[in-house]
């Protein structure tokens, strides 16, 4: 388990002040080994190279914590500078923490690669409210927690008071209520900024021409229609739609799910496919469909335009 191995790094490294000064000294006057590739798991890592033989023991032993994990410790450190800090201790208390929620030892390098904040976080005051929100707020039972987290590791560093509630809140406000589909399925709208990723999707299709149920009605259908990005996505998606394919506002109202393939890999080809065979099919059918689904539809709509 990798909080035992983390405890095992804890208890074989104790020392008292008076031997941490003669580990220290020692350290200091033993540079040359250090130029030696160390028999480690941590042989490639730079912090044992003599550049850097004026780092502490403890902290090469929390990177070698790190390390056994399964966590890159170069880029955990550099999104949380704060683990400099901590110590080992503390990261065996979260890691026991979380795996007493159901977590397993081969979810961490995952968990802990994406949001390393975890490891600083605050046991009582940041991540047993996030658990509490899952439970009171979600209906989420213990044993489902670890496929929540799984889904959006960042639930973790997501203030329950601050950031979860006032999201939820607002979901449930335009008629998200499907509690399961929120914590298993769309669990990464929760961790979104209401004021400024939320709302602006929704202002941004109200912009276009729907009105505002009509809006409402598209997220509900497409909820993912909230993680796109305006720039990248929605607007070079919508300009190709309105100008070269120049369809119907309501297609896109009926099937707001366009927004979710790819503009270069499917929306053009396809419709170019079908432009050049002089056919036109429903927006659903022309993106949704297997390409062979698609060449057979093609294939048909040609006889049919012949007969």
């Amino acid at each position: 388990m990798v909080a035992a191995a983390a405890a095992a790094v804890i208890a074989f490294h104790s020392y008292s002040p008076q031997e941490q000064q003669q580990a220290n000294a020692q350290q200091s006057t033993d540079t040359p080994q250090l130029s030696k590739k160390p028999k480690t798991i941590l042989h490639k890592n730079p912090l044992y190279t003599p550049v850097h033989s004026n780092l502490s023991l403890q902290f090469k032993e929390k990177i070698l914590c790190l390390e056994v994990m399964g966590v890159d410790s170069g880029k955990a450190l550099s999104l949380n500078p704060l683990i400099h800090s901590t110590t080992l201790n503390s990261i065996h208390n979260i890691i026991t923490f979380l795996q007493s929620k159901g977590i397993l030892q081969k979810d961490l390098p995952r968990i802990i690669g994406m949001c390393p904040k975890i490891l600083t976080a605050n046991i009582d005051n940041e991540l047993i409210p996030v658990f509490n929100f899952l439970t009171r707020d979600l209906n989420v039972p213990d044993h489902n927690y670890r496929k929540v987290i799984n889904k959006c590791p960042r639930l973790l560093v997501s203030s329950a008071e601050n950031q979860l509630r006032p999201a939820l809140f607002y979901l449930k406000r335009l008629g998200f209520r499907d509690l399961a589909a929120l914590a298993y399925q769309d669990c990464v709208l929760l961790v979104s900024n209401v004021e400024h990723t939320l709302m602006p999707k929704l202002d941004y299709l109200i912009s276009l021409g729907f009105a505002k149920p009509e809006a409402i009605e598209m997220v509900l259908r497409c909820p993912g229609l909230f993680t796109f990005s305006l720039d990248n996505n929605f607007k070079p998606k919508f300009e190709y739609f309105e100008k070269e394919m120049k369809r119907d506002m309501n297609e896109l109202k009926d099937f707001p799910q366009y927004f979710a393939f790819s503009l270069e890999k499917r929306i053009k080809p396809r419709h170019l496919e079908a432009v050049e065979c002089g056919v036109e099919i429903p927006l659903p059918l022309l993106l949704k469909t297997t390409d062979e689904e698609f060449a057979e539809l093609l294939k048909q709509r040609n006889k049919s335009k012949k007969l």
